[in-house]
């Protein structure tokens, strides 16, 4: 278990340390990926705004972030920065099998329990015949 508090000041730090992509090693490539965050936040606003879905390149983002970071740091990492979104990452994280029951030391927050997370029933519901 990884009780490293993450914050918005030490958010490069930690990602960095927690950053494994043997494959990518120039800075370039972890702020490429670091984007990642950035795409979803894009579609899933996309989705909010205009009902418009993109499962599949979502589900890719995460799992790419998921590789290079692995789950407990990904989902902290999601947490802290798309926080009022969580509710549509979610039904993607319970799909790869990779959230937690609980995330610790995110922000102000010591313990987080992720099924008080709400879910969206149509991403689950599109999420499902994937």
């Amino acid at each position: 278990m990884n009780n490293e508090k993450l914050t918005d000041h030490n958010f490069l730090l930690f990602c960095a340390h927690h950053y494994d992509n043997s494959k990518y090693v120039s800075t370039e490539d972890f702020i490429e990926d670091l984007n990642r965050i950035k795409y979803i936040k894009k579609l899933i606003t996309r989705y909010i705004e205009n009902d418009d879905l993109k499962e599949r390149l979502i589900l890719n983002h995460i799992i790419v972030l998921y590789n290079c970071f692995g789950p407990e740091a990904l989902c902290k990492i999601l947490y802290l920065k798309l926080n009022p979104q969580m509710k549509y990452i979610k039904p993607f994280l319970i799909l790869l099998n990779i959230i937690p029951d609980k995330l610790y030391n995110v922000a102000d927050e010591e313990v987080i329990d992720t099924d008080l997370i709400e879910i969206d029933q149509t991403i689950v519901d599109k999420l499902r015949k994937l």
